[in-house]
Order: C-alpha cells, then sequence, then structure tokens
C-alpha cells in the first residue's frame, strides 16, 4: 500500500508549485545558504563573537533531536500496522542490511584506494613526540565508546521510556516494530489506536514544520562557531588531506551512487536538487541528524512507501556510513603517513577490516567519527594515535562531507529499496528522473 507523507510547512510536502511561488528570499535553502555565508564572515571577522553563536547552532539540533524518537515510532507503527504481509518486514530488512553493507564496505575500499594513491599525508614529517597526545585523549575521553557487543546490546533499552529519553534512534526503531507488529496481529481491533498514532503523527510533523523556520538562525551559530574557533587559515596545512576527501566524496556520490541511482530509474543530480534544502541544513549544522525528519518527508512524497521509509531511513543512519566509511580509512593512511609509518598490506588490511565494524553507529553527531577511528588505529600499533591530533582541529570540516554523504547515501537506499519491493510510486519518482 503506498501511502503519501503529513504535509506541513518546511517538511517538504508541499506541492512544487505551491513552493515555486514564493520569492527567492522566503525558500528555506536560500535562507539557510545565505546563513552559512554569514557565519563564516561574523567567525572570519569576529572569532570570539562567533565562537559565542554556538548556543544557536546546538539548541537547533536538539530541538530537531528531540522530535526524532516521536517521528520514527508514529511512522513505523502506522506503517506496519497497517500492512498486510508482515513478513514483509523482516525481508526488507535482511536485504537493507545486506544492501548497506555491501555499499558502506565499497566506500571503505574507494577511502583505502584513493590514500594509497594520491597519498594526502606525504611530506609533513612529523615527528609523533612533537604532537599534543593529551588532546587526542581528552577529545575521546569526553565520549562514550562501546565495543563492538556492547554496541549490539546498546540496541536493547532499558525501559521503554529510556529509549525516548536518550533519543536512540535504533532503540526507538526496535520498540516501534514491537509495538507495530502487535498493532497487525490485532487486526481490527488496533484501528482506533492506529489512527491516534496517525494523527500524532500528522501532529509531530507540524511541529517539525515550525522548527525548521529556524534552520537559517542554526546553520548560521553552528557555522560562525566552527569558523571562529578552528579558523579558515588553520586549514592552509591539511587542505590537500580536505580537498582529497572532499573530492572523493563527491566523485562517490556521483559516479558510484549515480550508477546505483540509474540503474534503480532515477538521475542523482536530480535527486540531489529535489533534496537540496537538507544538503544545506547539513552542511551548515554538520549533522545528519537535523536533516532526518524532512528527508523522510521528501521520501514519502517522492512515492515510497511510508512503512519502509520508516524502517530503512532510521536503520540506514547507523548502518549505512558510506561518509564515515571513506573518512576511516582515508584519515587513517593520512596519519600513517604524515608521521612515515609504512604500513604492509596485512596491516592494511586490518584497518579495513576494523573499520568495517567501528564506522557503524558512527554517523549523524560530530565528533563520533574521529572517536571511532581513535578505536580503528589502535589495531595497528606502529601508527601512533597521538597523530591523531594532526586532523583533530579539522574534523569540524570533514565532519560536513562525511554527513552529507551519509544523508544522501540514505535517500538514494530508500529510493532503491523500495523499488526493488515494490513499494514505489512510478509517478511520483518521475519528477526525479
Amino acid at each position: 500500500m503506498i501511502t503519501t507523507s503529513p504535509t506541513g510547512p518546511g517538511t517538504g510536502a508541499l506541492p512544487p508549485a505551491v513552493r515555486t511561488r514564493k520569492p527567492f528570499y522566503a525558500i528555506l535553502y536560500v535562507q539557510v545558504l545565505f546563513a552559512i555565508a554569514l557565519g563564516i564572515l561574523l567567525g572570519h571577522l569576529d572569532a570570539k563573537l562567533a565562537i559565542d553563536m554556538k548556543p544557536l547552532g546546538d539548541g537547533f539540533i536538539k530541538l530537531i533531536k528531540m522530535l526524532i524518537g516521536p517521528i520514527v515510532f508514529c511512522t513505523v507503527v502506522s506503517g506496519i500496522a497497517g500492512m498486510q504481509d508482515i513478513k514483509k518486514v523482516g525481508r526488507i530488512g535482511c536485504k537493507a542490511l545486506l544492501y548497506f553493507e555491501l555499499v558502506s564496505t565499497f566506500a571503505l575500499f574507494i577511502g583505502m584506494a584513493v590514500g594509497n594513491w594520491l597519498r594526502p599525508g606525504d611530506g609533513f614529517n612529523v615527528n609523533p613526540a612533537t604532537l599534543d597526545a593529551k588532546a587526542v585523549a581528552d577529545y575521546v575521553g569526553k565520549a562514550k565508546t562501546l565495543s563492538t557487543t556492547d554496541f549490539f546490546m546498546n540496541i536493547i533499552p532499558t525501559t521503554v521510556a529510556d529509549a525516548f529519553g536518550k533519543g536512540d534512534v535504533l532503540q526507538v526503531l526496535l520498540i516501534s516494530l514491537l509495538f507495530g507488529f502487535a498493532l497487525a496481529a490485532m487486526g481490527q481491533r488496533a484501528k482506533p489506536v492506529t489512527e491516534l498514532i496517525e494523527m500524532g503523527s500528522q501532529a509531530v510533523f507540524g511541529v517539525i514544520g515550525f522548527i525548521m523556520r529556524f534552520a537559517p538562525i542554526g546553520a548560521f551559530g553552528a557555522m560562525a562557531f566552527t569558523v571562529g574557533k578552528y579558523g579558515v587559515v588553520a586549514l592552509g596545512p591539511l587542505l590537500r588531506l580536505i580537498g582529497t576527501f572532499y573530492l572523493t566524496s563527491a566523485l562517490f556520490v556521483l559516479i558510484v551512487l549515480g550508477l546505483i541511482a540509474r540503474a534503480a530509474g532515477f538521475s542523482i543530480i536530480k535527486f540531489l536538487v529535489y533534496i537540496k534544502e537538507e544538503i544545506f541544513l547539513v552542511l551548515g549544522t554538520s549533522s545528519s541528524d537535523t536533516a532526518l525528519p524532512t528527508l523522510m518527508a521528501k521520501m514519502e512524497r517522492l512515492g515510497c512507501s511510508k512503512p519502509l521509509v520508516g524502517l530503512i531511513v532510521p536503520t540506514g543512519y547507523t548502518f549505512n556510513t558510506d561518509g564515515t566509511s571513506i573518512y576511516m580509512t582515508m584519515a587513517a593512511l593520512f596519519v600513517a603517513q604524515a608521521t612515515n609509518t609504512e604500513l604492509s598490506f596485512l596491516q592494511q588490511l586490518a584497518i579495513f577490516g576494523v573499520a568495517m565494524l567501528t564506522s557503524k553507529g558512527a554517523s549523524g553527531v560530530q565528533g563520533a567519527s574521529f572517536i571511532a577511528l581513535v578505536g580503528t588505529l589502535a589495531v595497528v600499533p606502529t601508527i601512533p594515535v597521538a597523530g591523531m591530533a594532526l586532523i583533530l582541529g579539522i574534523d569540524r570540516f570533514m565532519s560536513e562531507a562525511r554527513a552529507l554523504v551519509n544523508m544522501i547515501g540514505n535517500g538514494v537506499a530508500t529510493v532503491v529499496m523500495a523499488r526493488w519491493e515494490g513499494e514505489l510510486d512510478r509517478e511520483k519518482l518521475s519528477v526525479i528522473r
């Protein structure tokens, strides 16, 4: 059953004809782009004032994240409860995980291949003894790190309220699946509850529409803080790494995801134009979480069924981490090259294998990928972990590309899985063909 997304300001669910009648200054992505430019300008001219703008960006991100749990719950539960074939949910989930693993593993390989080819760390000749290892330890120490076993055990919440309180997407998804299956098994007796959840979903998307009006303010605050704290001038010595990573990310989207999109019957360029608001929002906030609600609404509007969107997008935010995968292998090689550490084929293979695990769950939140990379480097003792201090100052800039590729990859995956499962309205998809 194909369903449509709730409508509301800022959700991306308004008809194109309505949106095109707006004056250009009232269009969301134009406002966000202008705010990003102002943030960069303020950060360059008055670093101290720019750093004080941090609460604007953090506050907007928290406003979005507080509603991710209710959105995932309402979307998944109402979708599954309305499905006639419950076995399809399990089949879609298994196919999605297989797709995620294949594409993200290929992204790991691309990052390693480009890192070995262009060797962005050559010429630094850094002595690890001169690096600030304490800065790396302090940064990592502020975060909660999980072993692989703990990560999968962490999917099960202590209580239902705890999952929503922490805002853990996978925990909320698990609860939503169980609740949806229960309602589906009840049949017509669950209809009043299902209708209530549907109404709740529309209300939550209405709140999101209101919050999205503040997206330019959030993007301005986040970008001003980034430039003010780290400075554009500080990027100079590491521009080669940044440029290599951004170029590789762009080529991955245009070529790899482009070929996947073409095989699924749509144009990657038109798809990027379709989600331009989400792209600029992620660029400004360095977090893919801020785009999750509106991305889900747009995927439904594009013709993907509601149950499938509710399952694929939240799961993909943890397991479909293409941008993070490229970063993990490329940055690991950069640290080795910059410190003149020669790596054997087996050592690189070990980094590749561990990165397949540590890259999972390292998307969405700025800084999580840096911490996962520190854990990955631990498998090759010859690489000085202190070398991570080289990229600590630019991690915020790297996170923008990581989050963008992760978000775009999840959008593409949703359309691909919808077509694979016959849960796609081809007429609605025509806008990006």
